[in-house]
């Protein structure tokens, strides 16, 4: 998500963390003057400490195979000024599925209007907006088709100068409600043409919209608990919706999940008395300009206090069943979800780690109770339920710790709030306060390298706010006194075993121009160089693909100025070499990463094209920045995933 925060993720870069835990700077402030390996503060010195970390990252690793690493084949693109997506030469990228098309539910087809003039109604059986994490679930359940299958797709939020004809300049509750039926996941089938192309199915039996009302079922340990019970669902088991759906993860089980970020957003509290827990949670007495509260009470937190306490969750959706109820899963604990990627331990547990994407937030992981059976998914659909939630410790001498957020245990107690492990998980962030994690530089995406157990990745998306006003400084193996780019954090779990308590970490880059003119803004990345990384995924080959999420009010101003519009790139750690791949179109952010098991073709997402640097788009001028993806004709810009391959027919990256 994007550093700037003025309508979608009102107060993202406002810390909610009092706590007096370690920030990432510090701990490598204590790690790396001690070792005094750093003396300078230049782009050099960094080179030369993480050139040196690959091998001793590898020997942590434990890994019980080696692979040969695979190669980039692609001519690198050139930094993007163009409003439309471009890619290397012997590729070619096609739009599959824009916002307001169809979804594909028989009988109910409605057409996209590029004057916006859809009803509430229309939009809930088409693609809503801002299109954001996704996955590819091949057709038939189990197989491993690379030419059909089903795709599950978040739309994160709404930019409101789009979706109504007139924008903002009225309000009522039909433009609530639209605004709430454009938000959360579509179901779509695709398959593949047979002249090289892809198209949607439809209709299609599978097809469907969850969104702001859909019913959701509440599962785990807060199900029941005081603090999700409200007037309309006075049990606590049922909550109406999902939304400020972020990035995403599929099972092995074959069921999708999705992560409600920035939910905090689209409440407000204008009662002048915040309790802690909104506080820690980022409610405000102002909302974010949705306005959602004016004409449905259920968002304001004056009237229904606990109703805030039901989002910030992932969430299991059933993708091959239609007919089935979504479920907040929520032993994997409460707070602003970028994602949720899941690995299977050699013990056979589930892991699912996630970041909290606000600065100075936290890493965690989830380790199932019961064990994956790959025979029987209908046990597997229970596993997110019962297990044991943990969150990072970074320590200076490079080794880290998952501490368990469990009640009752390592002062998690009753008298600080902590009476049940339903307290623990609605006031995770709360909870791994207490356990003294390190609070880290906006935790995005996560990725588990394909072919080494244990090997994990994390994007860190950037932190202005560091040594500013008091809070932590600069250090010598991150000398950013206002840290514009950002880094990736990489940590090899003990014995290779993801459901492992210890880990090895280390820097895998960090973010940067080398042509910078402040030290702090230089990075040292080898081959093309970028910022504010977000998107993050292992392709089936090994090659690490990242994305970029530079905000409308800094993308090519500023330290930006001359690297262009965001863009997507390949490495391969074991080299360590990025090749930019693909440039958007403007005002956009590149994200969502889904691959066909044959590696042959790759869906990505682009999210707001167009966007101003206000995040809300003038409905007079809906073309001002962006045309895509219908060029000038176009009514307004359109989020949209696009499907990428290799005119050859061969493998992504090679």
């Amino acid at each position: 998500m994007s550093e700037s925060y003025k309508i979608k993720q009102h107060g993202v870069d406002e810390p909610t963390n009092p706590s007096a835990n370690l920030a990432l700077s510090e701990v490598l402030a204590a790690r790396f003057s001690r070792r005094g390996v750093l003396k300078g503060t230049g782009a050099a010195g960094l080179a030369g400490l993480l050139g040196g970390s690959l091998a001793t990252l590898a020997e942590a690793a434990q890994v019980p195979f080696a692979r040969k690493a695979p190669v980039l084949g692609f001519k690198p693109v050139p930094f993007g000024f163009e409003d439309k997506v471009v890619v290397p030469e012997g590729y070619v990228a096609d739009v599959l599925y824009a916002w307001g098309d169809p979804v594909g539910i028989k009988g109910a087809m409605p057409a996209f209007k590029p004057d916006a003039s859809n009803s509430a109604a229309e939009q809930e059986l088409q693609a809503g907006m801002h299109h954001d994490g996704m996955a590819f679930f091949p057709l038939p359940l189990g197989s491993t088709s690379s030419k059909h299958g089903l795709m599950a797709i978040n739309h994160e939020y709404t930019d409101d100068g789009l979706l109504h004809s007139d924008g903002m300049k009225t309000w009522s509750a039909d433009k609530v409600k639209k605004a709430q039926a454009a938000v959360g996941v579509s179901v779509i089938e695709v398959e593949a043409t047979g002249q090289g192309g892809w198209k949607v199915v439809r209709p299609s039996k599978y097809a469907r919209r969850i969104h702001a009302n859909t019913p959701i079922a509440i599962q785990g340990p807060a199900r029941g608990h005081a603090l999700m019970q409200t007037e309309a669902d006075p049990k606590g088991v049922e909550v109406l919706g999902t939304f400020q759906n972020c990035a995403s993860g599929p099972t092995p089980w074959g069921t999708y999940l999705t992560c409600e970020e920035n939910f905090d957003g689209v409440f407000v509290n204008d009662s002048g008395k915040l309790t802690e827990l909104e506080k820690r949670y980022g409610i405000s007495n102002k909302d974010a300009g949705y306005k959602w509260a004016w004409e449905d009470f259920r968002f304001d937190a004056q009237l229904n206090p606990n109703e805030p306490n039901r989002f910030g969750w992932v969430v299991e959706i059933d993708p091959f069943d239609p007919k089935s109820k979504p479920v907040k899963r929520t032993a994997l604990g409460r707070f602003k979800h970028e994602g949720a990627t899941v690995a299977i331990a050699p013990s056979g547990h589930a892991v699912v780690y996630m970041g909290d994407d606000q600065r100075f937030e936290y890493i965690y992981k989830f380790v199932s109770k019961n064990t994956f059976d790959p025979k029987n998914r209908k046990a597997n659909m229970q596993l997110l339920d019962e297990g044991t939630l943990y969150v990072a410790r970074f320590d200076a001498d490079g080794s880290g710790q998952w501490l368990p957020l469990v009640a009752g245990q390592n002062g998690l107690s009753a008298d600080k709030g902590f009476a049940s492990q339903g307290d623990v998980v609605i006031k995770a962030r709360m909870a791994a306060d207490v356990m003294g994690a390190t609070k880290m530089d906006r935790p995005e995406w996560i990725a588990v390298h394909s072919h080494k157990p244990g090997e994990v990745y994390c994007t860190l998306t950037n932190n202005s706010e560091r040594g500013k006003d008091g809070k932590p400084g600069p250090d010598a193996a991150n000398p950013r006194t206002d840290n514009k780019f950002g880094h990736i954090i990489r940590w090899n779990e003990h014995g290779g075993d993801a459901a492992a308590t210890a880990f090895k970490w280390d820097i895998f880059a960090l973010a940067g121009r080398p042509d910078a003119a402040k030290p702090e803004h230089k990075g040292n990345i080898k081959g093309d160089y970028f910022g504010s990384q977000d998107g993050l995924k292992f392709d089936y080959n090994g090659v690490l693909w990242v994305e970029t999420d530079v905000s409308t009010s800094t993308v090519n101003m500023k330290e930006y100025k001359g690297m262009g519009n965001n863009q997507m790139l390949a490495v391969v750690p074991e080299t360590g070499e990025f090749r930019r791949f693909l440039t958007g179109p403007n005002g956009c952010e590149i994200t969502g990463i889904a691959f066909t098991p044959d590696n042959k073709t790759l869906f990505i997402n682009i999210q707001h094209p167009g966007e101003p640097d206000s995040e809300r788009s003038d409905p007079d001028r809906p073309l001002a920045i962006s045309s895509w993806p219908e060029g000038p004709k176009a009514g307004r810009p359109r989020a949209a995933t696009v499907v990428i391959r290799k005119l050859d027919g061969g493998v992504i990256g090679s």
